[in-house]
Order: structure tokens, then sequence, then C-alpha cells
């Protein structure tokens, strides 16, 4: 049998050295959370118009007022990302066990570049929601394959710090967005700062195409997937075609019908190995008790945050009746959040980053937020309010590098897109998403804030609880595993196929006759 020639020398170097491939991973995470930022600031999101008793009216601004959203509408544009973040997040993830994941993203960042342009060019709230979904949709590749880059990349003794690194730009990407919206609406148009973001995420996008693509551990080079798919020249001569462990056989003699029938039938075969292959990675990840414990607590730790970035300066209002609340909480949660973030994953790397330890300083961490945030509502004073909250925020969000340290490590490095998709899928429909509206009816029925803030912050001892169960699991770190992908494809490289042997039984018989 004819088999394709492998190269033997080494292959091209990527442009992409690690500190490069971070750099670049922490500005399209900022240009994806500036873009939240900018959403939400007053200079893009805007107000409707309103007229005085006196008859003399203004007129609205952004948004809001350009296209006369109520409230409930302008709410639905910023939460919009999320119906294509939660739906593409895993399908982007099962893909990159069929394709180069690099390339994955540059198609994910080519569809919110477009999307990103389209909200500039709105002309109605639907046009706007429907680009705002497909913002997430774009998202949702990146998300769920950069930080395996990342992990594959960095230092040996640096991978939780480099994490850090990358969701510190979180925190930050939001507080530039509202000082990027608030200029460019104000100046500009509201329209222009879409067009502006739009413009920044382009290279990216192209670079995601044209550059020498990465490998992600785990997973079969490009090479090994395309001899996996060579066809001995025997079976071509019988119209077999090998596809994915489903053999598909064509008959010269039947015509285009058939040819027809046979395409649709590797199609199916297709999306049905997709399905099989996602549903057995999702039952591995279920059966996890370590993936499980990580994800619940962060749930419930997400639950909490959530709540906080939404109802927390009406509480500091009412509670401390503040004038500045709102940049009194973000200035705090910028702060806070970046200098957490980064010690979270520092101190990881000090400590010897490992799953046991990683579940030590998530549960202790959070136990110390907690109580001082706790502590911080019970303060009727402004200033020890501020005092204790802050700390509070700093040890609550050192735990953003070890819960996805957790995630990355602690299954096989094939499955690390899906795990950080389906964390990413059960933090925001069982956390930050239903936690708003159900803190909103809790302080409807008990009507205090200072005792809504307080049942809310104990959520977190929850998630301190169900961190501290993670120590004393039987963890191991998987990602030092050779993927099993990489041996399983070369194997089917060198594998003739059952229907080309008997063919060739049958060839060997009749020349002997």
């Amino acid at each position: 049998m004819a088999r394709s020639s492998i190269n033997d020398s080494a292959p091209t170097p990527s442009w992409f050295t690690p500190k490069r491939l971070l750099m670049i991973f922490c500005v399209i995470n900022m240009i994806n959370y500036v873009d939240r930022g900018a959403i939400a600031s007053n200079g893009v999101n805007g107000s409707l118009g309103t007229c005085t008793e006196s008859g003399i009216c203004t007129s609205g601004s952004g948004i809001q007022g350009d296209f006369n959203l109520n409230n409930f509408q302008d709410g639905v544009l910023s939460s919009a990302f999320m119906v294509g973040l939660l739906v593409a997040s895993p399908i982007f993830a099962s893909l990159a066990k069929s394709h180069n994941p690099f390339r994955l993203i540059g198609v994910g960042l080519s569809v919110w570049t477009f999307a990103a342009a389209g909200c500039g060019g709105s002309f109605d709230f639907w046009s706007i929601a429907i680009c705002r979904m497909l913002v997430g949709v774009g998202e949702a590749s990146f998300i769920s394959l950069a930080a395996p880059f990342i992990d594959d990349n960095a230092p040996v003794a640096q991978k939780t710090a480099w994490l850090a690194m990358f969701y510190m730009c979180i925190p930050a990407g939001v507080a530039l967005g509202y000082v990027y919206g608030g200029l460019v609406g104000n100046y500009l148009n509201w329209r222009c700062a879409f067009f502006g973001e739009a413009f920044l995420m382009l290279p990216f996008a192209v670079l995601g195409f044209v550059m020498k693509p990465l490998q992600l551990n785990g997973f079969a080079p490009v090479e090994s997937k395309k001899a996996s798919t060579s066809i001995d020249p025997a079976i071509e001569d019988s119209k077999v075609s090998y596809i994915n462990g489903c053999v598909v056989a064509e008959d010269e003699g039947i015509g285009a019908q058939a040819s027809s029938k046979a395409s649709k039938s590797r199609g199916a075969c297709n999306i049905l190995n997709q399905l099989s292959r996602f549903s057995k990675d999702m039952k591995v990840l279920l059966l996890d008790k370590v993936y499980v414990v990580n994800v619940l607590g962060y749930i419930s730790y997400n639950f909490v945050i959530g709540a906080y970035s939404y109802w927390g300066p009406k509480a500091g209002y009412n509670i401390y009746h503040m004038n500045n609340a709102d940049l009194l909480f973000g200035g705090i949660t910028i702060v806070c959040g970046i200098f957490g973030t980064l010690s979270g994953g520092l101190i990881l790397d000090y400590m010897s980053a490992t799953i046991s330890n990683a579940f030590r300083l998530l549960s202790g961490a959070t136990l110390l937020g907690a109580m001082f945030c706790f502590s911080a509502f019970c303060f009727k004073s402004l200033y020890g309010f501020v005092a204790l909250f802050s700390v509070g925020e700093i040890l609550v969000f050192a735990t953003q590098a070890p819960v996805n340290y957790v995630c990355l490590h602690c299954v096989k490095p094939s499955l690390r897109p899906l795990s950080m998709a389906i964390s990413t899928v059960s933090i925001h429909i069982f956390g930050d998403v239903p936690s708003s509206p159900l803190v909103g009816i809790l302080q409807d029925h008990v009507n205090n804030w200072r005792e809504t803030a307080l049942i809310l912050t104990s959520v977190l001892f929850i998630a301190a609880g169900i961190w501290f169960i993670g120590i004393f699991l039987n963890s191991v770190d998987m990602s030092a595993e050779e993927g099993e992908n990489q041996v399983t494809t070369v194997e089917k490289a060198t594998m003739k196929p059952l229907l080309a042997e008997i063919r060739d039984e049958m060839l060997d018989d009749s020349g002997e006759a």
C-alpha cells in the first residue's frame, strides 16, 4: 500500500514565542472586555430624552436615545452576548478535536470583528441585539482555547502567574471600556466606539489565519490529521472513503445519484462521530469529582460577584448614602481586581502549583474574603466599610487564576477546551445570570439593603466550603499526559481499512488463477 511520505526535517518554528503569545492573548482579552465596559458607559449607552413640566424637552443620547429603548430592552443589550457565548462555547471546544484550535480562534475573532462593526452600523433594537449575540459567538472560541494555549507555553514555575496576567485583563478592560466609551461617545458618536473596537481586533483575526498555527498539547498535529485521511490508490480506484471510523463505498457505475448519497453519508457520519465524541467527553467531565467540585464552588462564587457588580452601587448608595457610588465601587473593583488576580497567581506558584494547593488557596482566600466583606457591610461608617471591603475584594479576586488552573489540570490535555467551555457556561447559567434577579426579589421581600447584602455575602462561605472539600479529593495533575489522539491518529494513518484488505485478497486470488 502506498503511504504518504513523512518529512523528518525540523518544522519551521512559529513566530509566536511564549511571551509574544501571552501578550497577544492579553491584548485580545482586553479589547473584548473594553467592549463590555463601552456598551455600559454613559457615552455609548446614553439615555432617553426627557421633558420637564414646563414643556422643555431634551433629546436622548447614545443607543437608548437613538433607538428609544425602554430599560428592559437596554438591559437585554448588555447581556445579549451571553446567548451566543453559552451556545457556541461547547461547539468550539468540540471542533478543537478535529480542527486546528489556533485557526478556530481566528474564525471566532473574525466573527467578533464583523459583529462589533455591525453594532456600529445597526439601525434598530433587533439589529444591534443580533450583533451583540454574534459578539458572544466570537468570544466563545477565544475563552475556550486561549487558556489552554497559555498553559502549554508558560514556564513550568510561572503557569498560574501567566494565567493571572491573562485574567487580570478582565477588570482592567472593563474599566478602560468605561473611559473609552465615555470619551468616544461624547466627543464623536457612540457608533464610532464599536467601529474602533472592530478596527483594533481585525489584525488579530487576520493573524490567526496567516501565521503558522500552534498546536495544543493532546491534539494531533495537522500533518497527522492529513495522513490519517490519505487514501491508498487501490482504495481510490474502488471509490471507498474511510472517514472518522466510517467506511462509505461508492460504485462508479451507479452515477451521480449514488455519489450524492455517499456525500450525505459522509456528512451524517461526521456529525454522528462529533456527537458521540462530545457525549463521551461530557460523561468524563461530569464523573470527575475534582472538576465538579471546582465548578460548583466557582458557580457559588460567581453568584456573589455577579450580584455585587449589578447591585453594589445601589446598595452602597442606600446603606451609606454615597453620592458617587458608581465611581467608588468601580474604583474598588478595578484596583482590587487587578491586584488580587495577580497576587493569587503568584502565591500559588510560590506554594508550588498543584491541584491540592489550588484548593487550599481557593478555600482560604474565599473564606477570609467573605469574612472581610461580611464585616464591611456590618459597619455603619463609610470609611470602615471601604477599608474592609477593599481587603475582602482583593482576597476574593485572588481565586481567578487558581480556579482556572484546576479546570485546566484536572483533565486530560485534549479535554481542556471543553473543560473551560463547560465551566464558563455553568458559572453564567447558574451563577451571575440568576443572581441579580434573585437578589432583587430578596430585597423586595426584606426591604433592607444591609440585610440583603449580608445574605448575599454569606454565599461566599458556601463557595469556600465547597472548595475546602476539594483539598481531600484524590487529585492527579493530568496535564503531563500524552495526547491520546496523537497516537491513535498516527496508527490510523498506517492501517489499511477492512474493505481494502478484502479487495486485495480478491485481486491476488484472480491473479493466481
